[in-house]
């Protein structure tokens, strides 16, 4: 594939990992205590987090980024990952048109009837470990098992992770690329195709807020562990073999060594 950097293995667990990068513990912000104006939102937002930016981080140091209710970084990403459902009425209005003296928004849906009801199909998965932990597939113990693999790649590496997918389940549509945050695409997305008996691919980091966690045009390409297996055990069966994907080969040699020197 010409990946220069393993996949990242997540799942979910009641054991604090012992070591990685999670945000800071702070007090999630419920839609009841929203209701009950309990919430100190300059302090929560003073004090984000982003989940993609902690496994940026778990990816740069070859270790583990891992979050709970208590270590959610941001009120999306606790919405995203699970730990937060439904979503605050103000995170709504912040990602679509804004709060008045406040927020002018990330005008990321054009209105916020129109994402409450994105977020209401979403339905994130709650999960009920306390953990939710990322980390390199080389580094599971033989007692852990990843509920869904990431890939981090940029296009040439992507057509072949892609057409892989096809290949081993036969599916033309097996891969999906759905609008959400980047972390979203990691975990929310592939578990709530799982929910619905489908099984699918995702493609993601296309969230601006997040590409800045990202190498230059890389993408994120997560698959169920049952996809990464059949991968991983088929894929000297397919077109990879090919003198097709050689020369796609030389292409992936020829971007890695353009963005090495950058």
């Amino acid at each position: 594939m010409g990946l220069d950097e393993e996949p990242m293995g997540i799942f979910f667990t009641d054991e604090e990992p012992s070591e990685g990068f999670s945000p800071k513990p702070n007090e999630l912000p419920t839609r009841e205590k929203e209701i009950e104006n309990k919430i100190n939102w300059p302090e929560l937002f003073g004090s984000f987090s982003c989940v993609i930016g902690n496994i940026w981080r778990a990816r740069k140091k070859q270790s583990a980024a891992y979050f709970s209710s208590e270590q959610f970084g941001c009120a999306g990403g606790a919405f995203w990952l699970g730990f937060l459902n439904p979503q605050t009425e103000t995170i709504i209005n912040y990602v679509s048109t804004g709060i008045p003296n406040w927020s002018e928004g990330e005008l990321y849906c054009d209105s916020p009837d129109a994402l409450r009801k994105i977020f209401e199909y979403v339905d994130p998965q709650p999960i009920e470990e306390k953990y939710c932990v990322i980390k390199p597939v080389s580094q599971f113990a033989e007692n852990e098992t990843p509920e869904l693999v990431t890939f981090f790649a940029r296009p040439e590496s992507l057509s072949g992770l892609h057409q892989l997918a096809v290949f081993v389940t036969n599916d033309p549509e097996v891969v999906a690329s759905p609008w959400g945050a980047a972390c979203g695409s990691l975990v929310a997305w592939p578990r709530h195709y799982a929910s619905k008996g489908q099984k699918r691919a995702v493609l993601g980091g296309w969230d601006p807020s997040a590409r800045k966690f990202f190498k230059t045009d890389e993408l994120s390409f997560t698959v169920p562990f049952s996809m990464f297996s059949d991968m991983v055990s088929r894929y000297n069966e397919s077109f990879l073999t090919t003198k097709t994907w050689q020369t796609v080969q030389k292409k992936i040699e020829r971007s890695n060594k353009v963005w090495s020197s950058k």
